[in-house]
């Protein structure tokens, strides 16, 4: 601070003193104010710093809660993910062995088809050759059959289960008995006649007004004329197979056995 002039003036040289302490006095108080606006500067500063402090504190708290809320979330991400990929593992597996069993199945639908035909071939084989009971109905069964099996877009199940069912109906002609009216030759004559079947061993017929009885020979394939006393004994079995006499035993005459092929008697 420049210090200030003084000047002698006419009436003396004391008259300074008052100049000089207000002087004085006027720069303390300016000084007083720069110190004063100082320290209000510095207690800002000081404000804000601590209030930036503070607010970087709350920031730092927030920031470091998330960071261990990530740190949970990807612990947790990473068992799901372990577990994710253990489920991946045996998903494949299952598919695989899925995809195997789709090839396998196609393999044995592209063999089943042949089986089928090979089985329904027997079985036709086998009705030709047996008894000739029921032509009508059997021979209907075969044939719907034979073209049931041969539809492409029919499923190779449903071909296996009617092939089933005709089996089970052919075995089923073995346990029972019936009598079921028929036309038959018989040495050449055509006579219509009620059948007795045995289950799948025998044909008995007899005419409606019993006079003429007899049974089919499976040795030669042809319906034969049986003699009195077998002719009775025929009756009598139609009556109990109709329920009309009590069971009994009775000798029935059953013809000839018809051997398969390469086996003699």
């Amino acid at each position: 601070m420049k210090s200030p002039k003084i000047f002698p003036a006419a009436g003396g040289t004391r008259w300074w003193l008052p100049v000089l302490v207000c002087t004085a006095v006027a720069a303390l108080a300016q000084t007083g104010q720069e110190v004063e606006q100082s320290v209000s500067a510095a207690v800002d500063v000081r404000r804000q710093t601590q209030q930036t402090q503070d607010l970087w504190a709350d920031q730092k708290a927030d920031l470091t809660q998330r960071f261990r809320d990530a740190q949970a979330g990807v612990q947790w991400l990473e068992a799901r993910k372990q577990a994710q990929v253990v489920r991946v593992e045996v998903l494949e597996t299952c598919v695989n062995e899925m995809e195997r069993r789709l090839a396998e199945a196609d393999r044995l639908e592209a063999s089943l088809q042949d089986t089928l035909q090979v089985i329904f071939g027997r079985l036709q084989a086998t009705v030709d050759q047996g008894l000739p009971f029921l032509p009508e109905e059997r021979g209907f069964r075969l044939e719907t059959l034979s073209a049931e099996l041969a539809q492409p877009d029919l499923a190779a199940a449903d071909k296996l289960r009617r092939l089933l069912e005709a089996l089970q109906v052919e075995a089923a002609y073995a346990s029972t008995i019936e009598i079921y009216p028929d036309k038959i030759q018989v040495a050449g004559e055509i006579l219509h006649a009620d059948v007795l079947r045995l289950g799948r061993v025998a044909l008995l017929w007899m005419t409606p007004d019993r006079k003429r009885a007899g049974v089919y020979d499976q040795g030669s394939g042809v319906w034969v004329e049986s003699p009195g006393a077998q002719k009775r004994r025929i009756g009598l079995a139609m009556a109990m197979a109709a329920r009309l006499r009590p069971i009994d035993l009775v000798a029935l005459p059953l013809g000839r056995i018809s051997l398969p092929e390469g086996i003699r008697p």
